[in-house]
């Protein structure tokens, strides 16, 4: 029967408006008359008289009446990480409203009401403060998509939730501000400057606090619009201690599903924040690449889905991400109740 239909729709797929055939009952005025038919399935129904007498289906094919039904342009049902999705799942885009987009990283937990949260980085949700710099506060709204992803949505519509706490960022100029710090700097490269003009050393001063994540929680407006199953990952399973060598993965708003490998464990690094100021961040881990600008905020997990870190920041040739344990500590939140 099968091959009988599959024939049936090679001969009429040569009709444009004929998108497929199926094996049905005949229908009259949306009454189901219980009489064998081959179902035809059209993008748009058109009447007899708008089609040439060669582009009309025939009322009868292999001996059985024919049912036309209009199912309009068929595709695969993948929502994009960048739409608005309800309920919202960690692996799309979403940002505080004066931040471009991240990624939603996890739900997660209040370690004392059990509330659920939505885990991402500061510089996602809290627009990259230090805590005294009114760049954000506590109440502030987040959106889903990103405001660079649904710039032509209004901000009640594309609302999810509302920063609840973050973890300040400690931030230094690269440029010193110090008196005696410039003076050293001028000095010197006057002197290299006679014997090598081709250097010249910069100062910087190193920060008074390294920091250990990059991380915040919004309270979703309305706990039914969001889902813990991270986007084609699924559910996570619990939590693992990062090491050398272990296989991880990700699924970010900007790259999907990516997997790396853990380099380095331990790790304290300058990041760059822009051209003007750095973050000293420790006790990290490096990766190989995985990840792109909008992929900030994303979960890493092993490859049987236990989290392992928050991503944070990245290159052409490695990832950066927060231990997660550090990330759970400071926000006194947990993954799982």
């Amino acid at each position: 029967m099968s091959a009988k239909f599959s024939e049936l729709f090679r001969q009429m797929a040569t009709l444009d408006q004929v998108v497929g055939i199926g094996h049905g009952h005949k229908l009259i005025r949306g009454q189901n008359t219980g009489r064998e038919a081959v179902v035809v399935l059209v993008q748009k129904k058109l009447k007899k008289n708008d089609l040439l007498r060669n582009e009309r289906i025939p009322s009868a094919l292999a001996g059985l009446p024919t049912d036309v039904i209009e199912v309009g342009n068929i595709r695969l049902l993948q929502a994009s990480r960048t739409d608005m999705i309800r309920p919202a799942q960690p692996g799309i885009s979403l940002g505080h409203y004066q931040v471009s987009a991240g990624t939603f990283g996890a739900v997660v937990y209040d370690r004392k009401t059990q509330e659920p949260f939505i885990l991402s980085n500061n510089h996602v949700l809290a627009n990259l403060t230090n805590g005294s710099d009114g760049r954000s506060k506590k109440g502030d709204l987040i959106t889903q998509p990103g405001i660079y992803d649904g710039a032509s949505l209004s901000l009640d519509k594309i609302a999810i939730g509302h920063l609840e706490r973050f973890i300040p960022l400690s931030m230094e100029l690269i440029t010193p501000q110090c008196p005696i710090a410039q003076f050293f700097e001028t000095a010197i490269n006057k002197i290299i400057k006679a014997f090598r003009p081709q250097y010249k050393v910069q100062v910087w001063r190193q920060s008074g606090k390294e920091n250990l994540a990059d991380c915040a929680v919004a309270k979703p407006i309305d706990k039914s619009s969001i889902n813990p199953d991270i986007m084609e990952i699924g559910p996570v399973q619990g939590i693992k201690e990062a090491m050398a060598g272990l296989e991880i993965k990700k699924s970010g708003r900007t790259t999907g599903v990516t997997q790396s490998t853990v380099l380095a464990t331990d790790v304290t690094l300058k990041i760059s924040i822009n051209s003007n100021e750095y973050a000293v961040f420790s006790e990290q881990i490096l990766a190989g690449p995985m990840s792109k600008p909008g992929d900030s905020g994303s979960l890493i997990l092993t490859l049987d889905n236990y989290a392992i870190g928050l991503l944070f920041a990245g290159s052409d040739q490695a990832t950066l991400f927060n231990k997660i344990e550090h990330v759970l500590q400071l926000l006194d939140v947990t993954l799982l109740l």
